[in-house]
C-alpha cells in the first residue's frame, strides 16, 4: 500500500531537513518561482552574492507562491521573492507578511510605489515581441493588432496560471474596459495557442511557430546580449503598456527575522540591483550608475505606462479573466 503524505507535510519536512543540513550556519529559506533557482535564473547569482556577506546558507524552495502560502502558511520559510504586482492583495490577505521598514525613496520606477509590505526588485512593461526578419511591418498599435489579418499568428499565456497572461487581460481591460469582449473576439482567430506559462509561449515564438509573443519590452535584451541577435523587437503601442514588477516580502513566521531583514536590505543594494538586467532580463528597481548594459539603450520604451493599483486589480481581475475565457472557449 502506498502511503499518501500531504503536500504541506512534505514541504515542512523538506524545510526542517534543510535546517539540519545547514552545518551550524544560520539558514535563510526563500520561497521563489520555479524559474528563479534554475541555472539560467537569477537565483544562483543572488545566492552567491548574499552568502558572501551574511555568513549563512541561503536556500530557495520553488513552486507556485500563492498556493504554497495558502496551503501551509510558508512552512518555515523566511522570505518570499517573485510575487507580481498583480498578486499583492491576495498575498496580503494571507496575513503572513511583515512590514519591510525600508526606505523606498531610492526606487527608480516609472510609477509611484509606497507599499509597506512588498518591495519591487525589478520591473518591466508587457509587450508583444516579434522578429523583424519574419515580420518587417508589425502592428504599431493595439488597435492595429486587433485589425490585423487573421493569418498573423500570436501566442499568449493563460491568465489563470501565468503572471504575464494575467497582465495581458488586465492590459486589454485597462484600455478597452467594457469593450474587451470585442477585442478578444477579434483577436481569437490570430491566437495560435494559449500556454500555461511564459516559457512555453516564448519557446514557440523563437522556434518560428508564431509571428508575435506576449512578453516584455526588455525581452530583446537577452537576444542582444546573450546571442548577439538584434532581430527581436518589442512592438510599442501608443495606447500604453502595462507595468509589472516582481516583489519581495518577509514572513512574520520567520525564525530568522534578522537574517530576513538583511536579505531585504540586500535586495535594494547596488550588488543585487546590478545583477538584475542580465540575471532577470528586466530593469532594476534602483538605477545605480552603470547598472544597465549599453544594449539596454537600444530597447524601445513606451511613452505611456499603465499601472493599476491593487484595489483596481482586485476590482477588475475576475471580470477581465471571465471575459477572456468566454471569448476563448465559445
Amino acid at each position: 500500500m502506498r502511503t499518501i503524505i500531504s503536500p504541506a507535510l512534505m514541504i515542512a519536512g523538506c524545510l526542517t531537513a534543510s535546517t539540519v543540513l545547514a552545518g551550524g550556519k544560520p539558514e535563510l529559506i526563500v520561497l521563489a518561482p520555479d524559474y528563479f533557482a534554475s541555472e539560467w535564473g537569477p537565483g544562483p547569482r543572488i545566492e552567491s552574492g548574499f552568502e558572501s556577506r551574511c555568513g549563512c546558507d541561503l536556500r530557495f524552495v520553488t513552486g507556485d507562491l500563492l498556493s504554497r502560502l495558502r496551503l501551509d502558511g510558508g512552512a518555515g520559510a523566511d522570505v518570499v521573492i517573485g510575487l507580481s504586482t498583480d498578486q499583492t492583495a491576495a498575498a496580503r490577505a494571507t496575513g503572513l507578511f511583515a512590514p519591510h521598514g525600508l526606505n523606498l525613496s531610492v526606487l527608480t520606477l516609472p510609477v509611484a510605489w509606497t507599499d509597506p509590505d512588498f518591495v519591487p526588485f525589478n520591473w518591466g512593461e508587457t509587450a508583444f515581441v516579434y522578429d523583424r526578419t519574419r515580420l518587417p511591418d508589425p502592428p504599431d498599435s493595439l488597435q492595429a493588432l486587433i485589425d490585423a489579418p487573421d493569418d498573423l499568428k500570436i501566442v499568449i499565456q493563460d491568465p489563470r496560471t501565468s503572471a504575464s497572461g494575467l497582465a495581458l487581460v488586465l492590459w486589454v481591460d485597462a484600455i478597452h474596459g467594457d469593450g474587451a469582449a470585442e477585442v478578444w473576439r477579434r483577436l481569437r482567430p490570430k491566437i495560435l495557442t494559449v500556454t500555461p506559462g511564459w516559457s512555453e509561449s516564448y519557446g514557440l515564438f523563437t522556434a518560428g511557430e508564431a509571428d508575435m509573443v506576449m512578453s516584455y519590452t526588455t525581452s530583446p535584451a537577452y537576444h542582444l546580449i546573450a546571442e548577439k541577435d538584434d532581430t527581436k523587437r518589442a512592438a510599442i503601442f501608443p495606447e500604453g503598456h502595462y507595468f509589472m514588477a516582481e516583489l519581495v516580502g518577509r514572513l512574520t513566521s520567520s525564525d530568522q527575522p534578522e537574517l530576513a531583514g538583511q536579505f531585504m536590505d540586500y535586495v535594494l543594494s547596488e550588488d543585487f540591483q546590478k545583477m538584475i538586467p542580465t540575471a532577470n532580463w528586466s530593469y532594476p528597481a534602483v538605477m545605480f550608475e552603470g547598472a544597465l548594459p549599453p544594449e539596454f539603450a537600444a530597447l524601445a520604451r513606451p511613452e505611456k505606462t499603465l499601472f493599476l493599483p491593487e484595489a483596481q486589480v482586485e476590482a477588475r481581475r475576475e471580470t477581465a479573466i471571465a471575459t477572456w475565457r468566454k471569448e476563448m472557449t465559445e
